[in-house]
């Protein structure tokens, strides 16, 4: 079919408006499409997995065992959400209620038996107005792999399933919620695109939020490794201190983690924040590029468990070495990167832990 050059043109504009031609928004464009809607929705879809599992389970259809993998993929879909912590997520206390952590006093695991002591017959209902601490992820790991529980004894777990189903449901419902407001015609997706919005003047304010949070996530696996091996301690290792230490995947947590703010910086097609670099900080990405891969690598690496790793010294020094390639990877955005690209980064979520 022939077209007329002012139908061309009619196409040419067309194609034009549906491709920002402002970089910054393109990226935010691009993020948001292929990376943080992803991410929302896979997180979304492992807590109702995790919720039809707690039912499955408690109405023995379901086997511990398969129990406990359906709750390692949602800490892995929480954990890997992390450096992506914006907009819904990040507010009204929604967070804490997926996750409670650092749990310095073992409150999780008093808070749950004193839930169910005074609630025995306890409801979704009763859940919803309890602390955040009994509430999340840390609660439903307390009770699959706490080793003072024992879900085969069919007394106990009549008195914890019912604290299982509900924090399943209650997760479930929390993700759903925030998906929709991610997914909604003016939403948090829809915000990363067209500006100015309610929440963004312009494009360059959406990726300095973005950038702010990767930084913070960095910071946050910093804190995760190095709160167990006692960087803030005086060197005493603190395998209690560790994030999902009761289910052994705390490295597992800080690998998602990593890989979701690597996917920040590279994007679903490399449109991600290295695309707002030109050719002239080519040595920047490289540098970035490169530290994103030693940290990969030190982690895959390691071939126990963390609290394995931490009760021996060459274990500890392999988790040193580690903790040393995140804060280099950590300072490569936090200085190099945000100067590069023009963003004040200000207060840190982590500053003062």
């Amino acid at each position: 079919m022939i077209r007329s050059p002012f139908t061309l043109a009619l196409l040419g504009l067309a194609l034009g408006a549906c491709t920002p031609a402002d970089p910054q928004q393109r990226v935010s464009a691009a993020l948001a499409d292929g990376v943080l809607l992803p991410a929302y929705s896979s997180w979304a879809e492992a807590d109702r997995q995790l919720a039809a599992s707690g039912q499955a389970f408690c109405g023995g259809t379901q086997e511990l065992g398969e129990a406990r993998q359906v709750f390692l993929a949602a800490q892995s879909a929480w954990a890997g959400l992390q450096p992506l912590l914006l907009g819904p997520l990040a507010e009204g206390n929604r967070a804490w209620q997926v996750q409670f952590w650092p749990d310095k006093k073992n409150l999780v695991a008093r808070q749950v038996e004193g839930l169910l002591r005074n609630k025995p017959q306890l409801t979704p209902a009763d859940l919803d107005k309890s602390s955040v601490v009994v509430q999340g992820l840390t609660a439903y790991e307390y009770l699959l792999f706490d080793p003072a529980i024992d879900l085969d004894d069919a007394a106990q777990k009549a008195r914890y399933c019912p604290l299982l189903v509900a924090i399943g449901q209650h997760q479930q419902a929390l993700a759903a919620d925030v998906l929709g407001q991610w997914q909604a015609e003016d939403g948090m997706a829809a915000q990363l695109k067209v500006f100015p919005n309610q929440r963004y003047a312009e494009a360059p304010e959406a990726v300095a939020e973005l950038l702010r949070t990767q930084v913070s996530a960095l910071d946050g696996l910093k804190k995760k490794l190095g709160t167990p091996l006692g960087r803030q301690s005086k060197g005493q290792p603190q395998p209690y201190q560790a994030e999902a230490w009761r289910s052994n995947a705390s490295l597992a947590s800080l690998a998602a983690g990593l890989a979701s703010a690597e996917r920040i910086w590279h994007g679903a097609e490399l449109d991600g924040m290295q695309a707002l670099l030109g050719s002239q900080h080519d040595d920047l990405k490289q540098r970035l590029d490169g530290a994103y891969s030693d940290t990969r690598q030190r982690l895959a690496a390691l071939q126990r468990p963390l609290g394995e790793l931490l009760a021996d010294e060459a274990g500890r020094q392999e988790l040193n070495a580690l903790y040393d390639s995140l804060g280099s990877l950590h300072r490569l955005h936090e200085g190099e990167l945000a100067k590069t690209l023009g963003i004040q980064l200000g207060f840190n979520a982590h500053d003062g832990d």
